[in-house]
């Protein structure tokens, strides 16, 4: 009778969580507003601190009141784990190893920095040592849930600005260890169990874990999904890719590491299968459901009581914060050869405190390291800051294009990283190429010589330059020596053939493809180099038959295939017959 109690308990939670969810996120999507808001407001709204107080006077309040139990807690954590999932089905280990530089360095020296900074005023307000040190530590690193979701919600996930984000907070998360193995070592329960000697001890001890995981995972997880999808069952496909991310996160947590950490690392694997893009889809809804749970429990922390008490004390943290965070990371960005449009963009995108904040403080709580009220104060400035950050990155965002509409030179940051495809002109076929690339989360670099458009284009943060493309230095400024690819769409033949020759002969290891004018010119671009030339006129003709096979009738599929057919027949007729 008690087990079924409380399973109406979790069935009603969920019914109220479902249903506020189907009421707020339409209406501030129609707002403009973030997702991540509207589940914020929700645990603001509906936990423990307003309904939940309105329900000791009107106990019919108390069946809509969203509880912060055990079953709620673990349900929003597997969001933060799908969420690390999926961002690691989505990176490369070549794009990982691109972005070692502002892993290892960017983001550890952030954490270190905005330690010592937040610690140091902590000090200068009163606080002891232990208290100054958790604070540093706890308000060090930022929110990976909710910056991911803000890049993903944005489309910034693969744009400069989002790798960078991302970089510093994979250093964050693997900073996780050691954090915890210091806020410990401040506690007056337990500093005498802890010395220099045992924290590198356990520091080691988790890298060679996390090291067993990784060469285990290798070894098991494609095997695994080739007999899964040997039978061809999407039930079984699913719950093969939720026992990875799931898996993976347990184990890295067994070994003292980071759920998310080990979610990650399951997912970086698996992309670099064939499995990739359907584990993707198939997980989406779980991911974003669960993870719209955890920014719930994150909106219940925030006790609006204690903050019209002490309205003047938390909002100065608040700011305060921010202000440290976003000094310390934009000229940190700078100094490691980023713009500074893009750092300033960065460094609003991280300025709050993050999830992990709420595993320190806990931790200092129990442990004695910090005093209640310290630790309620933090609880609440985590939470606040966490609040306002889709307006703080919002913000920053406008700063960032505002100085980047000044700057009229190509920014030299992006010649340093690799694997994306440069694209030279930016105008409807360009523009095409580039909404496809984007789909498939590919990074791309453009340029063109119309400033009005570069200009429109970058107030959506879309990665275009203004620039002759036909000139060396400028697809160089671009990163053509480090490009997966470079595509050529300018509508003038005698530019294109320039841009192709002086491609090939400076990159010749770089595939080259080119828009051509017709058949002649298609020969032409071949004989330069280019990998493949495209007839504007024989892709005219392509695309009329194909709708007009779907149109009388053949079904979609053998028109495609015939299409494809000819368009080879086309291809090779343009490049190899005689002029």
């Amino acid at each position: 009778m008690e087990h079924g109690a409380n399973g109406g308990e979790v069935l009603t939670q969920a019914l109220v969580f479902l249903g506020a969810t189907c009421l707020v996120v339409p209406a501030l999507r129609r707002a403009k507003l973030s997702a991540v808001m509207g589940f914020l407001l929700i645990g603001v709204w509906m936990g423990p601190h307003v309904l939940g107080r309105l329900a000791e006077n009107w106990t019919w309040l108390s069946a809509f009141e969203l509880r912060e139990d055990r079953p709620t807690i673990a349900l929003a954590e597997m969001g933060v784990v799908f969420l690390l999932f999926v961002i690691g089905l989505e990176v490369s280990f070549e794009r990982l190893w691109a972005l070692r530089r502002y892993v290892f360095g960017l983001g550890l020296a952030q954490v270190v920095l905005t330690t010592i900074a937040i610690a140091s005023v902590a000090l200068a307000f009163g606080n002891d040592f232990a208290t100054a040190s958790v604070l540093g530590l706890a308000f060090a690193l930022s929110s990976t849930a909710l910056v991911l979701q803000l890049l993903r919600e944005r489309s910034q996930i693969t744009t400069p600005v989002g790798r960078i984000s991302f970089s510093v907070l994979l250093m964050q998360d693997l900073m996780v260890v050691p954090i915890l193995f210091l806020v410990a070592a401040l506690g007056v329960n337990t500093a005498r169990d802890f010395s220099g000697h045992n924290i590198v001890i356990a520091l080691l001890t988790a890298l060679i874990s996390l090291a067993l995981i990784f060469t285990f995972g290798r070894v098991l997880l494609r095997p695994l999904f080739r007999w899964v999808a040997s039978i061809d069952s999407r039930e079984v496909f699913i719950a093969a890719a939720i026992f990875a991310a799931i898996g993976m996160a347990v184990a890295a947590q067994s070994a003292g590491l980071s759920m998310g950490l080990g979610a990650f690392l399951a997912g970086l694997l698996l992309a670099e299968t064939e499995f990739r893009h359907q584990i993707e889809t198939d997980l989406e809804p779980f991911k974003d459901l669960l993870l719209g749970l955890f920014f719930v429990t994150v909106g219940m922390q925030i006790d609006l009581a204690l903050l019209f008490a002490n309205p003047v004390t938390i909002l100065l943290g608040v700011v305060g914060l921010f202000a440290i965070k976003i000094t310390i990371i934009a000229p940190l960005a700078r100094m490691f050869g980023i713009a500074w449009p893009r750092a300033l963009a960065v460094a609003f995108m991280l300025g709050q405190a993050g999830e992990f904040a709420f595993v320190v403080i806990a931790s200092a709580r129990a442990n004695g390291a910090i005093p209640e009220a310290t630790a309620d104060y933090m609880l609440l400035v985590t939470a606040l800051s966490i609040f306002i950050t889709p307006f703080v990155a919002t913000f920053g965002g406008r700063i960032a294009r505002r100085m980047a509409h000044k700057q009229t030179t190509i920014e030299p940051d992006l010649a340093q990283e690799g694997g994306h495809v440069v694209i030279a002109g930016f105008g409807r076929v360009g523009q095409t190429l580039a909404d496809i690339l984007g789909k498939q989360e590919i990074p791309y670099v453009a340029v063109d010589t119309d400033s009005a458009l570069v200009a429109s284009l970058r107030e959506d943060d879309a990665p275009v330059h203004y620039g002759d493309s036909s000139r060396r230095d400028v697809l160089s400024a671009i990163g053509a020596a480090n490009a997966a690819a470079i595509v050529v769409t300018i509508n003038d033949p005698a530019a294109v053939e320039l841009i192709v020759a002086q491609a090939k002969q400076a990159w010749p290891h770089i595939p080259v493809y080119a828009r051509a004018r017709d058949g002649a010119h298609a020969r032409r671009l071949h004989e330069l180099g280019a990998t493949l030339a495209s007839p504007d006129t024989i892709e005219a003709a392509l695309q009329l038959g194909e709708a007009l096979l779907n149109g009388i009738g053949v079904p979609d599929e053998a028109a495609r295939r015939i299409i494809d057919e000819r368009r080879e027949t086309e291809i090779a007729k343009a490049l190899y017959q005689a002029p």
